[in-house]
């Protein structure tokens, strides 16, 4: 029996697999986000721990007759956070969290005075990385700096907390332009930018290998065998790479959760920071991937479900019933409410609605959200074709997945074929389960292979077209944007 843990923005969800890879039992608990000013993105590490916990004694419940055999324990976790803690592992301040963008400044700054940045750490300077945040810190909160001993990234402090190690692995490490990314080694020269060493650091260690044991007094508060192993784990989506058996160069998948990403494995590293691509280590050793990051998907339509009081399948049904007419005349929505990474780079980009009329329900204003979601992602697919990278085929992962509507919409868009797997919504949670089975010392090739396909969209040419004649308006409207915020 394997464990695997997902810390994510909105929950924390974990689950079982037994020695065959069927999941045994799984469950979530929710997660907050406090935004105290604009542009800020939040959480208490406690919140984490105390959710992971609960979650322990519920499984534990749940499949109970199991629960004593369970041999390791894998972690995945939204990446770049940065965690900060005194010389006695007192946590200093909130987390900053990976959607948080106010080290706009911090960036500009960080690019200036690290030539190598690009070459080194693979990717540009942007807000939501780590280490902008920690100069944010220096500059504005110069007190709580001065405590800091070790930074971590928010799975690594649940690791923390369950084994007393201060680890992290390469994937997750390389987000906070730290590392450099084709050695899987922190970079002295970049540390040193910000204020920091190694000293200041968590040793590394490959996604699929031991990191540690569970510390004696927490395997007992959980009813498990001190000797369970916990892996190395990694950052959210490559962990979810290895759910949905994207190994192999290539491989591609699209999670729609909080954020929206587009990932592809490569054998080499392959940074392309001109367009804010993200390339980063994979969780497996000799292994990297290509992401293009937009930093609202999901969250754009339980914004738009919140703000017009409807839930998310009352409104998706609603725009089921739409007719292509209707949907060619619907508003026109950039989903860029926490700004955008790729392929802009612009935390100060705004959501917009545009072409409201009379005629305007709450229909075809979702179908809108949806709509503005997948053309980010086609940004994205934009810019990795021009970096060379292809991709023939897309998974579809995260909470999004549910949508049968929402998959076809974005096979039309993007042109490729997409697929969804049995158990795809639990990608992070799964990958994380599998990397604790490879820690354990099981194969690679008999545990990632890829789940069963689902269901299948293909993509049909006639409304391809004519969504890509939407999608020119769509890059417009951002271009129109940008020219008046800087008018």
């Amino acid at each position: 029996m394997y464990l695997g843990i997902d810390l994510g923005t909105s929950e924390v969800k974990a689950l079982v697999i037994d020695e065959n890879g069927d999941i045994v039992a799984s469950h979530s608990a929710p997660l907050t986000i406090q935004r105290r000013h604009p542009h800020w993105s939040e959480q208490s590490p406690q919140a984490w721990w105390e959710a992971t916990d609960y979650l322990m004694s519920t499984l534990k419940e749940k499949c109970e007759q199991h629960w004593a055999a369970i041999k390791a324990v894998g972690l995945s976790g939204q990446m770049h956070g940065a965690v900060l803690l005194d010389g006695a592992d007192n946590v200093i301040r909130p987390a900053i969290l990976w959607n948080d963008t106010r080290s706009s400044q911090e960036c500009v700054e960080l690019e200036e005075m690290a030539p190598e940045l690009h070459t080194v750490a693979g990717n540009l300077a942007m807000p939501g990385f780590t280490a902008p945040k920690l100069l944010w810190v220096c500059r504005h909160e110069p007190e709580n700096f001065k405590r800091i001993d070790t930074v971590l990234l928010p799975k690594d402090y649940l690791r923390l907390r369950m084994t007393g190690k201060k680890i992290s692995d390469m994937s997750d490490a390389a987000g906070t332009l730290w590392l450099d990314v084709a050695r899987r080694d922190w970079s002295d020269s970049l540390l040193a930018k910000c204020g920091l060493s190694r000293h200041n650091m968590p040793a590394l260690v490959e996604g699929c290998d031991v990191s540690a044991t569970l510390a004696p007094e927490i395997a007992a508060s959980w009813g498990l065998n001190p000797s369970v192993v916990v892996a190395g784990g990694g950052g959210d989506n490559a962990v979810s790479a290895i759910g949905v058996g994207a190994v192999n160069p290539g491989d591609a998948f699209i999670s729609l959760g909080t954020s929206g990403v587009l990932f592809v494995v490569n054998d080499a590293c392959r940074p392309a920071p001109a367009s804010a691509v993200h390339a980063f280590c994979h969780v497996l050793p000799n292994r990297w991937h290509q992401m293009s990051v937009m930093l609202s998907a999901a969250s754009c339509l339980q914004w738009f479900c919140r703000l017009v009081g409807v839930t998310e399948t009352a409104l998706l049904e609603e725009v089921a019933q739409l007719s292509e007419q209707e949907k060619a005349g619907a508003p026109m929505f950039l989903p860029y409410l926490s700004g955008e990474r790729t392929p802009h780079n612009d935390p100060n980009a705004k959501g917009i609605f545009h072409g409201l009329t009379h005629a305007s329900s709450r229909a075809n204003m979702g179908y809108a959200v949806l709509e503005g979601v997948s053309f980010g992602l086609a940004d994205g697919l934009r810019v990795l074709q021009e970096s060379g990278t292809h991709v023939g085929q897309c998974s579809l992962v995260g909470g999004g997945a549910r949508s049968a509507l929402w998959a076809q919409l974005l096979a039309d868009v993007l042109n490729i074929p997409i697929v969804t797997h049995k158990g795809g919504e639990t990608g992070g949670a799964l990958g994380a389960a599998r990397l604790a089975c490879l820690a354990a010392g099981k194969d690679l090739a008999s545990i990632c292979r890829k789940p069963e396909i689902y269901q299948s969209w293909s993509p049909r040419a006639q409304q391809h077209a004519a969504l890509m004649k939407r999608y020119a308006h769509f890059t417009s409207l951002y271009l129109n944007d940008l020219n008046y915020r800087t008018f």
